[in-house]
């Protein structure tokens, strides 16, 4: 018989303040929630200056991004902030990459806005973010990014950091599902983001069927690594309907479901409970 999959739950939290994030993550871990995700903005509070903050005041749950659009960023700069975080958390960062939305304000700030430019920026930026991890002289030459830390001087190099997990953090990956580019692309990392796309092009709803046929892709992938399967949802407690709901999803091949409140970044009364409700896990 098939092995069905284990589940993780993590939270997101829509909150701007960076205060009120480093408070809330200490609630989700004493929740018994296992990740505690925010978002990357173009402008606003820092990212993963606001998880260095949680890390600081928790010990165990896993801190991450949903999601970084890492083809408006310099790939040495996010390779430099996730390894430092990963250091400092002893090992518990998970970075969560994508195109991004465009309304959040690329064509404003004059970054890439062509999907086929962006999606180059993407492949490129991840070759180079596992080079610079790796913390080993190379050259690399792309299309858009042109590095050689092979020239530089030993004692440059040795300001160089790594992740404390090896042999890297883990790489969460959107992927666009019936299989295109970046479904292929995305099973070659450790976890998947699935989006899905109607018939007719547009952006379509999850479903059982359509988990169930990325779990069969990434299996017959031939890939010999772990790949996660992530769901965003929502759930109002951890009622055996809640935990009913989320049990589809883990049937199916699911092995993280993210609590995403993204529409209540203001309502900290409804947050704090539905955090301290806990998981929807049996």
């Amino acid at each position: 018989m098939e092995a069905i999959s284990t589940m993780q739950y993590g939270f997101v939290l829509p909150v701007h303040d960076p205060k009120m994030i480093v408070e809330l993550s200490k609630e989700v871990e004493a929740a018994g929630w296992d990740g505690v995700f925010i978002a990357e903005m173009i402008w606003g509070p820092d990212a993963w200056v606001a998880l260095t903050g949680a890390a600081m005041v928790t010990e165990r749950i896993r801190l991450g991004t949903l999601l970084s659009p890492i083809s408006r960023m310099r790939p040495w700069k996010i390779a430099s902030e996730t390894a430092t975080l990963d250091q400092l958390s002893n090992g518990r960062v998970i970075l969560a990459v994508g195109l991004g939305a465009l309304d959040t304000g690329f064509a404003e700030f004059g970054e890439a806005t062509d999907r086929k430019t962006r999606n180059e920026l993407v492949d490129e930026s991840l070759e180079l973010v596992q080079l610079f991890w790796k913390k080993t002289p190379f050259t690399f030459e792309g299309k858009h990014y042109r590095v050689d830390t092979a020239s530089m001087g030993e004692g440059i190099l040795a300001w160089g950091i790594g992740p404390a997990q090896q042999p890297r953090i883990p790489i969460w990956m959107t992927g666009t599902w019936p299989p295109k580019t970046s479904m292929k692309r995305a099973v070659q990392f450790d976890g998947i983001l699935p989006n899905y796309v109607t018939p007719e092009g547009t952006m379509g709803e999850h479903s059982v069927e359509a988990l169930e046929a990325i779990r069969d892709y990434v299996k017959e992938s031939g890939v010999d690594h772990p790949v996660d399967i992530v769901i965003e949802g929502n759930t109002p407690d951890s009622s055996p309907e809640s935990v009913a709901t989320v049990e589809q999803w883990r049937q199916a091949g699911g092995t993280w479901w993210i609590e995403s409140p993204w529409s209540r970044e203001s309502d900290f009364d409804y947050l704090r409970a539905r955090i301290a409700a806990g998981p929807p896990k049996p």
